[in-house]
């Protein structure tokens, strides 16, 4: 998962890759979602198919990679951020 801005300071898109790190699927939240009970951000989640976009250039898809080598090495997919 990577965390950027997106145009307004109070609002980030989460892009969580799949393990092949050919395909993405993007989550736009507030900022003031992530506190609070019930408002975790956990390392991985499921999808279905359908919702998951292609990573882009090859460049963006080893990226991605080393996210998710790292993020794998350092938590359990139920893991929060």
């Amino acid at each position: 998962m990577r965390v950027c801005s997106h145009g307004e300071q109070n609002r980030v898109i989460l892009t969580y890759a799949t393990p092949d790190d050919r395909q993405e699927y993007c989550k736009e939240r507030a900022l003031t979602g992530f506190t609070g009970p019930g408002r975790a951000t956990t390392v991985s989640l499921e999808t279905e198919p359908e919702n998951l976009g292609t990573a882009g250039d090859p460049d963006t898809q080893a990226r991605y990679a080393g996210e998710v080598e790292r993020m794998i090495e350092s938590h359990d997919p139920d893991d929060t951020l």
